[in-house]
């Protein structure tokens, strides 16, 4: 189970009140995030932070609008709920963390940001019975959308060729969400995970016929468990992230696969042969999860490579230990 999960509430049980301090604290957030990207920018493409600016200062005015919306209706007390209270919300990385914050990649955030609080709004509104708050997320929804279009317009002036079309960048960007990210976290898991009871079993029994049942069963399982968790924490409509059905194929399958992989050499009669094939196949897939770090989770390569080794290194030590105990 992915940890906070159970003490996120679904959108569906939000309350009126609920959804609109949700709206309230999600657009300070925006406004927040476009005044710093304006500060980036303002020495290289003044234009462009003013664009920024001016959106910040729309999302202002969102904010006014919703909090005089809930003092008419319910008073000027506003629940703290935020995006990360409830699930289905796409997490966004704080703006510190993201590598080459450059002009294309903050366009492609801010799309993002407003494609989500398009479909926020919509959704919410169809959820609400009050005509004047239906009708002020319904106004929302719209600009909100007006600022996709902004944002997707920014970089043209700046960077000719290298400018990818709409299609193609949207393209790009749901295949990450859907297939990238969960198979990612499940070839992590399987591969990871796995590795203290396949490899503790090895050693405590030199058998290779005990191990690869052991391996089958820790692989097959987790990436039943991996795959449902994946389809049923997050139905993607709020998030953005897609069918949960292929993000629970993916994750699943990646995860049966990591385990399988140091797993299947134990097909081998003789035991230190397969041990080492096995651990050579260790070696690939953790440098294959940096590498996919690298190049569709932005993550510096050594930095993932560091996490990523060390921590499969780690939990091998822990089952060899253990097995050969």
């Amino acid at each position: 189970m992915i940890p906070g999960i159970a003490s996120r509430r679904r959108f569906a049980d939000l309350t009126e009140q609920e959804i609109l301090a949700l709206a309230i604290s999600s657009e300070e957030d925006d406004a927040r995030i476009y005044r710093t990207y304006a500060e980036r920018l303002r020495a290289s493409y003044p234009a462009s932070a003013q664009l920024f600016d001016g959106m910040a200062a729309e999302e202002d005015t969102h904010r006014r609008w919703l909090i005089d919306r809930h003092v008419a209706r319910f008073g000027e007390v506003i629940p703290l709920i935020r995006r990360e209270h409830v699930a289905g919300f796409y997490a966004r990385k704080p703006v510190w963390l993201i590598e080459n914050l450059g002009l294309d990649r903050m366009r492609a955030e801010a799309e993002a940001m407003e494609r989500g609080a398009a479909a926020f709004y919509l959704r919410a509104a169809a959820q609400a019975s009050d005509a004047e708050t239906r009708k002020l997320l319904g106004d929302l929804a719209a600009a909100e959308t007006r600022h996709e279009q902004k944002a997707g317009n920014l970089t043209e002036t700046h960077l000719g060729e290298e400018t990818k079309g709409e299609e193609d960048r949207a393209a790009h960007r749901q295949f990450v969400l859907t297939w990238v990210q969960p198979g990612l976290a499940g070839l992590m898991d399987g591969s990871v995970s796995t590795l203290a009871p396949i490899f503790a079993t090895a050693f405590a029994t030199q058998d290779p016929r005990t191990t690869l049942l052991v391996g089958l069963a820790a692989s097959v399982g987790a990436g039943i468990s991996m795959g449902f968790t994946e389809a049923a924490h997050d139905d993607g409509v709020l998030s953005g992230r897609g069918s949960p059905l292929k993000r629970g194929l993916a994750s699943g399958l990646m995860t049966a696969l990591g385990g399988l992989g140091h797993a299947l050499p134990y097909l081998i009669p003789d035991f230190w042969t397969a041990t080492v094939i096995a651990m050579v196949v260790v070696f690939v897939e953790l440098w294959a999860i940096a590498w996919i770090q690298n190049r569709y989770m932005e993550t510096p390569f050594l930095r993932a490579a560091f996490q990523v080794v060390l921590g499969g290194a780690l939990v091998f030590a822990a089952g060899v230990l253990i097995g050969g105990g």
